[in-house]
């Protein structure tokens, strides 16, 4: 399947459904398939794309749609990532919120729980957070300078 079919298979399931989750997969993959035609890839790069949609066997018919479709968006970023270096807008940020606030745990329980221990974890939390948010936004800034966001 090429990278104009599967656009315009999401267009047509998006035509079809009312649901916003589902909806949000589906423009997920849309714009994220439309960056992809308008890079300029070498032709063994698009032939590796389209063998990788082919892999994920959109065309079949499941149950429920929306977890499918986002199992098949999950793997399909995966890919990208492994094999182009090609992340998502927010990807280091959303990544520095969860490291940071994991880290913020744990510095507020060894470090400030000299304070009130739920104070510790609090400000520890809150801290993690900011020092993940600040980390993860200068990291995307530098993938969307070297042109590696989609």
């Amino acid at each position: 399947m090429s990278i104009t079919d599967a656009i315009d298979f999401f267009k047509k399931l998006s035509k079809e459904t009312n649901n916003k989750r589902e909806l949000r997969i589906y423009k997920d993959f849309i714009t994220m398939l439309s960056n992809l035609n308008n890079r300029n890839l070498s032709e063994e790069q698009l032939l590796q794309i389209e063998k990788e949609i082919e892999t994920l066997n959109l065309k079949s018919n499941p149950e429920n749609k929306k977890r499918f479709f986002s199992k098949k968006l999950t793997v399909f970023k995966q890919f990208l990532k492994t094999e182009f270096s090609l992340v998502p807008k927010g990807y280091y940020t959303n990544m520095g919120i969860g490291l940071g606030t994991s880290f913020g745990i744990l510095f507020g329980v060894m470090v400030l729980s000299s304070l009130e221990r739920s104070l510790g974890i609090s400000l520890g939390i809150v801290a993690g957070m900011l020092i993940g948010i600040i980390i993860g936004h200068y990291m995307d800034s530098q993938a969307k300078e070297a042109g590696k966001v989609i």
